[in-house]
C-alpha cells in the first residue's frame, strides 16, 4: 500500500510544512498566498470572487473582486433540500455573469473568518469543470495583513464566455452513499462538529429536525480541523493526521457530508489537497434524515 508521502508525490501536490500548502493543478495552484496574488491581481485573465457578508464587501474588498451572492450559484431543491447544485445551464449562466470565461483563472477568497462558504464555491467551480481555480490562504484578513490594498469601488464586469459545462463526478446522492458504505477504497466522512456526530446534539431547524446521530459506518473529521483561528491552513502533517486518525487510508475515495452540504466542502477541500479522490453527498444529513435511512450514535467505550 502506498504511503501518504508517496500519494502526495504521485498526485503532484506540493505542501509546505508551515501553514500554506500549495497544491498544484497542472500550472495552476490550488492554494495561493497573498504574495502570489499581489503579483497577479491585475492579470487580465484573473477573476477574484469575494465570498462572505455583503456588508463586508461593501466596506472594502480586494480591488477587482466580484461579490458572490451564495444564493446565485446554489438553490433550494424541489425536494426542499436547503443547498443543492444548480442545473448545468443555469450554473453556466451565473458563472459567465461573474465574468468567468474558458481561460479565466478564478481566485476565491473568504471574509469574516469563515471558510465553508468559500470551499462550497470551490467545489461548485470544480463540479462545473473549471480547470483554473485557486483558493487564497487566509482570505481577506491575510491579504490586508500582508499589506494588500482594499477598495469599496465596484468593478466593471464584462460577461464571460463559457462552453457548455462538462461537469465532474464530484457529487453523490443517497443511493451512491448507501452502495459504497463499508466498501474497500471508500470512506464516508461526517464533517459536522463531534456533538452532532456523537448524537449529543441534533441538527436541523424547528419543525424540520434531522435524525440524531450519524450515517451508520461514517467516520468523523470535523470541518474546522484544518485551519487556524485566522483561517489559514494548518501544516500539512496536521491535516494528514486528522484523516489518518479517523481511519482514512491513502488511495481512498472520500465522500463527505454535513448538515446541508456546506461544512462538508471544507473537509472535502482538505482531502483534495492531500490527493484523495473526493465526492460531496450534496443532500447531506438533511436528505438522509428525510429518507429515514439508518443512523447510529457513538457507542460509549
Amino acid at each position: 500500500m502506498k504511503t501518504m508521502k508517496t500519494l502526495l508525490v504521485v498526485s503532484c501536490f506540493v505542501i509546505s510544512a508551515v501553514v500554506t500548502p500549495a497544491a498544484q493543478m497542472g500550472p495552476v495552484q490550488l492554494v495561493v498566498t497573498p504574495s502570489w496574488l499581489q503579483q497577479h491581481v491585475t492579470d487580465p485573465n484573473v477573476v477574484l470572487l469575494h465570498v462572505g457578508a455583503k456588508a463586508t464587501y461593501d466596506a472594502g474588498h480586494i480591488p477587482g473582486a466580484r461579490f458572490v451572492d451564495f444564493s446565485v450559484i446554489s438553490r433550494t431543491g424541489a425536494d426542499g433540500l436547503t443547498l443543492e447544485m444548480l442545473p448545468d445551464d443555469t450554473l453556466r449562466e451565473r458563472l459567465t455573469g461573474l465574468g468567468i470565461s474558458n481561460d479565466t483563472h478564478v481566485v476565491v477568497y473568504q471574509s469574516d473568518n469563515q471558510w465553508t462558504q468559500s470551499t462550497r464555491v470551490m467545489l461548485t467551480l470544480d463540479y462545473a469543470g473549471l480547470a483554473k481555480v485557486s483558493w487564497l490562504d487566509g482570505g481577506q484578513k491575510a491579504w490586508t495583513t500582508a499589506g494588500g490594498t482594499m477598495t469599496a469601488d465596484l468593478p466593471t464586469i464584462k460577461p464571460g464566455t463559457l462552453s457548455p459545462l462538462k461537469t465532474r463526478p464530484v457529487v453523490a446522492d443517497a443511493e451512491f452513499v448507501k452502495a459504497h458504505l463499508g466498501n474497500a477504497g471508500y470512506t464516508v466522512i461526517d464533517s459536522r462538529a463531534p456533538a452532532f456526530y456523537d448524537g449529543t446534539r441534533t441538527g436541523g431547524r424547528a419543525g424540520a429536525e434531522h435524525k440524531t446521530g450519524h450515517i451508520t459506518g461514517a467516520v468523523n473529521v470535523p470541518f474546522d480541523s484544518f485551519t487556524t483561528p485566522e483561517v489559514t491552513l494548518k501544516p500539512a502533517a496536521e491535516i494528514e493526521a486528522a484523516f489518518s486518525k479517523a481511519g482514512v487510508k491513502p488511495g481512498d475515495t472520500v465522500i463527505t457530508y454535513c448538515h446541508i452540504g456546506q461544512q462538508a466542502t471544507a473537509t472535502l477541500f482538505a482531502a483534495r489537497m492531500l490527493g484523495y479522490k473526493v465526492m460531496l453527498y450534496d443532500g447531506s444529513f438533511e436528505d438522509w434524515s428525510k429518507r429515514d435511512l439508518p443512523v447510529e450514535v457513538k457507542k460509549e467505550k
